[in-house]
């Protein structure tokens, strides 16, 4: 039998393969090509428009400029950390975020109009704490009532037992290294410790000025880089715990301090995030935010306590009262994730920028000083890591907030949990830097005014 008979012949005809439009390139460009979360030609675009105000002499500091030389320069910078192979997963975005601004504006390679504006903004709005308090009340408002509360009862144990033993540890190595103790533990390990700049090192040096009978700026240019040098510690090392979280996944809650089986529990009442917050909602979650903060600011006038403190404590209040709707619980989801994603590198790059002095962070780059430094913080934050297993708390979540006890404030808190991918855990991080700090500072400087000199 033939098989070549007509009835039996197919016709096959070229199969036609429909290339994109140029419009449909455009969007593909526009969609997929991006520099952190700005699409590549926009990116270009705001460079090109930045230049062009630089090259004329003039930067304007109003937050619509603001917003777009922030923007391409924070993920610039942010980009480049992340694409930097093996320290890339390690925390770079975020050093790179701060610190590279901060030797660009000292070398002088960063345009004078830049600086001048940039610091002008981030002085003169106070950006940071609308940061800190959208970023803290979001991640209150996302945690269920069990968690919170086992949380804020147990993180102090491992937080107490990491500075002490982080305090003995940096203190062993200083006398080691031919130190001498007064100098190890004021000056160098107290610092790490103290919660920050302004609530810190500050505070620090206008005792010591004051004690001591010496020059407040001496004081400061002494305490400052040893302050921004465990900060820098800890991010690093918040970067690796990241890094042994997503190789050992039972040893982290992935933002969460507390075993699953409590989130069992509560999620059982907890209502789900739909993801689908409508925009009024999401602006009463913004607002919730700003409240509680200027409700802080008021504790601060009253009592003393720092307006981020206060503000985290109401939170926690409206949180366990059951003061905010499901709907506004979700708004400030939505808030909370907005400027997790589309502010944190536009902040650390005006920080490196306006307050973070490069020539400071390199004069105390000594063997010595950065011996007792990492052995401090690395002391500390394994203890925090070990104690938080052994009562029952994720490790390295535990031990991530541990790196916030020698972070730089609320600034040092943003870079280390950026670095360790734990935002969420900025009400914890919050305490540990200011109500531990404010403890750390007020003990010392009553026991060196009492008892040392």
């Amino acid at each position: 039998m033939s098989t070549t008979d007509d009835s039996f012949s197919v016709t096959h005809d070229p199969i036609e393969i429909q290339r994109p439009s140029l419009k449909e390139r455009w969007w593909h460009i526009m969609d997929t090509w991006k520099i952190g979360i700005i699409p590549l030609p926009l990116f270009v675009l705001a460079g090109a428009l930045i230049a062009i105000d630089c090259l004329g002499g003039k930067l304007p500091s109003d937050i619509v400029v603001m917003v777009a030389t922030l923007a391409f320069f924070g993920f610039a910078c942010g980009e480049f950390g992340k694409r930097l192979p093996i320290v890339g997963k390690l925390g770079a975005a975020a050093i790179c975020a701060t610190f590279i601004p901060s030797a660009l504006v000292y070398y002088g390679l960063l345009p004078d109009v830049v600086v001048e504006s940039t610091t002008k903004f981030y002085k003169s709005t106070n950006i940071l704490y609308l940061y800190i308090c959208c970023i803290i009340v979001g991640s209150i408002m996302s945690m269920n009532r069990t968690v919170l509360i086992q949380g804020f009862l147990r993180i102090f144990f491992p937080m107490l037992c990491g500075e002490i033993v982080g305090m003995l540890v940096g203190m062993g190595v200083g006398l080691a290294l031919g130190l001498e103790p007064f100098q190890i533990f004021f000056f160098i390990i107290l610092p790490i410790m103290a919660g920050g700049v302004g609530e810190g090192a500050i505070p620090l040096s206008i005792g010591y000025a004051t004690l001591l009978h010496m020059d407040q700026g001496v004081a400061l240019g002494r305490v400052l880089p040893m302050v921004m040098l465990g900060g820098l510690t800890a991010i690093i090392i918040s970067g690796c715990l990241n890094q042994l979280g997503k190789r050992y996944p039972h040893l982290t809650g992935e933002g969460q301090l507390m075993p699953n089986r409590a989130n069992a529990d509560a999620t059982v009442s907890q209502p789900a995030f739909s993801g689908k917050a409508d925009v009024t909602t999401i602006a009463s979650g913004a607002l919730l935010a700003v409240l509680l903060y200027m409700l802080g600011m008021l504790g601060h006038k009253l009592i003393g306590l720092p307006a981020p403190v206060g503000m985290l404590f109401m939170a926690v209040l409206v949180k366990l009262c059951n003061g905010a709707s499901p709907r506004l619980l979700e708004g400030s989801q939505v808030v909370y994730k907005f400027f997790q994603t589309s502010v944190t590198y536009p902040i650390l790059f005006a920080v490196g920028v306006a307050i973070t002095p490069w020539h400071e962070l390199v004069a105390a780059f000594t063997v010595s000083n950065l011996l007792v430094i990492v052995s401090t913080v690395s002391a500390l934050v394994a203890t925090g890591f070990f104690v938080g297993k052994k009562i029952g708390m994720h490790p390295i979540d535990v031990a991530i907030v541990s790196c916030c006890q020698s972070g730089q404030g609320g600034t040092g808190d943003v870079a280390i949990l950026t670095a360790g991918n734990r935002m969420s855990l900025m009400p914890f991080a919050q305490i540990a830097t200011r109500i531990g700090g404010a403890i750390n500072v007020s003990i010392s400087l009553l026991i060196l005014g009492n008892f040392l000199v």
